[in-house]
């Protein structure tokens, strides 16, 4: 039975040799080799003191090396403003308000799609078959518009101020033919 509780510790091909554990093979064999094959990098090969190569002093000829400059010696640069560097990521609330405003708009869309369908036999009595539905599309895709609209020209700008003006579009969108005639049977 201990031999099965081993078993749900490990995984197959543990004792692959190939394995670079930070500790020796079983069998003592140099790993490197293996390592070569797979195409690992120098950085993920462990240095041994007998690894590391001697220092080395510069040729005669050679700039001294530089060194960093503290940061109070640093000389003075115009600070970066806050908006040309990307934007800080919103907040849950703010990315939650989006999408529930969102599925409202997406509401909206569908409200001006099916209010604007109950009215197409009485609306082509006064006016073109081709202007209603000209009309009839722009009223579809304004909630769409009008919430693209609000995210791009309130990008950078306080979170209130963004969320207003989705709601006062929201309210100023509403489907007033659907409100009107609802979903009523034909």
């Amino acid at each position: 039975m201990a031999g099965r509780d081993d078993d749900a510790l490990s995984w197959e091909g543990d004792d692959d040799p190939t394995l670079d554990t930070g500790t020796a093979s079983p069998a003592g064999d140099d790993p490197t080799p293996a390592r070569e094959e797979t195409g690992a990098t120098e950085r993920s090969v462990p240095r041994t003191p007998e690894d590391t190569p001697a220092i080395t002093k510069p040729p005669a000829g050679s700039p001294p090396p530089r060194r960093p400059v503290p940061a109070a010696s640093a000389p003075a640069t115009a600070p970066v403003p806050a908006t040309a560097s990307a934007p800080a990521p919103m907040d849950n609330v703010t990315l939650v308000s989006l999408g529930v405003l969102g599925g409202i708009y997406l509401l909206l869309a569908i409200g001006w799609f099916i209010g604007g369908s109950r009215l197409q036999v009485i609306a082509q009595l006064f006016l073109e078959p081709v202007g209603y539905l000209v009309t009839w599309l722009i009223a579809v895709l304004a909630p769409a518009i009008v919430f693209v609209t609000v995210l791009v020209t309130t990008r950078g700008r306080r979170t209130w101020l963004r969320m207003v003006l989705l709601v006062a579009g929201a309210i100023a969108l509403l489907p007033w033919p659907f409100l009107m005639v609802g979903v009523g049977i034909r």
